[in-house]
């Protein structure tokens, strides 16, 4: 079963794309595009998986954060031009969201399975410090410093200072991803010669299935926003029958894309690769936010479209407790239990005050 689930997985990007084709020209159900868009997104980040894998460490975790970071994009851009009276914050909503996800689900799950299968594991502090230092600067210029700058009104940058810190945000991750590839490329390499072992990873592929992988990713890519414009009227409806607050979709859209790669990350971790699961956990935390922010402003300024990025007081403590807390976890080298049982917390801590403020 398992098998043929893969298989299916393998070549869903081409039914994917051409049932997208349908839709835009002649239309589908709902359903059937709502269920080909959460297939579409795993069928897309499997391919980068696969390219990834080609490629190696550290640029395969490069790879996965680039795919995850289109597949974003392209929901949040798709749901704001369908409904810009309604989505001005979505974008805001989905970023803090994808932070809190990866620095405290995915990383928690990480931790936590790790420790209960090693009892104890460790990576490296120079790459990893990094990239959290990168992290927290990322996301205090796009998601607090709105709330405290007066050209614009409300938690909004003006047009001028989105054009700024969409150019900081590309600069900071453009160097990190220079740092992480080539400078200090061994900082983020396991420690030791555990990665030099055969049988740490399975045999790449060939160099046809790579290309053919990246084929069927540009499929899925462009099938997922083509399919997220039928689908976004069903979200939509669906969110306000249930009553749920708005930040709820950037939750949904945040969940969908990461779900994939955070399953890559844990079951890293369980295979005592915690400095793999980190790469990918903190690589997909910083694309979101270096290479999302760009695009979306990009599209707000052209389109004259305002976008909210401040975060209201509730959400900027949970963000500098996370960023706080995952700094102290990761100070050291080495986790255990207890870390990983803390940030789980947090999430439920931030899930919880989401619903019931």
């Amino acid at each position: 079963m398992a098998a043929i689930i893969a298989r299916f997985i393998d070549v869903a990007p081409v039914g994917g794309f051409l049932l997208a084709m349908l839709a835009v020209t002649t239309g589908v159900p709902t359903w059937l595009a709502a269920a080909a868009l959460g297939v579409m997104i795993l069928a897309a980040v499997h391919h980068a998986e696969v390219i990834a894998h080609r490629v190696g460490e550290p640029f395969g975790t490069l790879i996965l954060a680039l795919a995850v970071t289109v597949i974003e994009v392209g929901l949040i851009l798709t749901l704001m031009q369908a409904e810009p009276d309604k989505t001005l914050a979505l974008a805001r909503d989905t970023v803090f969201a994808a932070v809190m996800v990866i620095l405290n689900l995915i990383m928690g799950l990480c931790l936590l399975v790790g420790a209960v299968q090693h009892h104890e594991q460790r990576f490296q502090r120079t790459g990893i410090g990094a990239a959290l230092a990168t992290l927290t600067v990322l996301t205090v210029v796009a998601l607090v410093l709105p709330n405290f700058t007066s050209s614009a009104p409300g938690p909004r940058y003006s047009y001028t200072q989105l054009a700024f810190v969409a150019a900081v945000s590309l600069i900071l991750y453009a160097t990190f991803a220079l740092v992480q590839t080539v400078r200090h490329r061994d900082y983020f390499l396991p420690a030791g010669d555990d990665h030099d072992e055969p049988d740490v990873h399975a045999a790449p592929p060939t160099l046809p299935r790579t290309w053919a992988s990246l084929a069927l990713l540009v499929a899925g890519l462009v099938a997922v926003v083509l399919l997220a414009k039928t689908v976004s009227p069903l979200i939509g409806a669906a969110l306000a029958g249930a009553g749920a607050p708005p930040a709820v979709l950037g939750i949904i859209i945040a969940a969908l894309i990461l779900a994939p790669e955070g399953l890559a990350a844990v079951r890293a971790a369980r295979a005592d690769r915690l400095q793999t699961s980190l790469n990918l956990a903190l690589g997909s935390a910083l694309a979101t936010i270096g290479l999302t922010i760009p695009a979306v402003a990009v599209l707000s300024i052209w389109m004259d479209m305002p976008i909210m990025l401040g975060l209201d007081a509730k959400s900027m403590v949970l963000l500098f407790l996370s960023l706080i807390v995952a700094s102290q976890t990761l100070a050291n080298g080495k986790t255990t239990v207890l870390q990983g049982v803390i940030h789980l917390m947090l999430f439920a801590v931030y899930l919880f005050t989401t619903f019931i403020p």
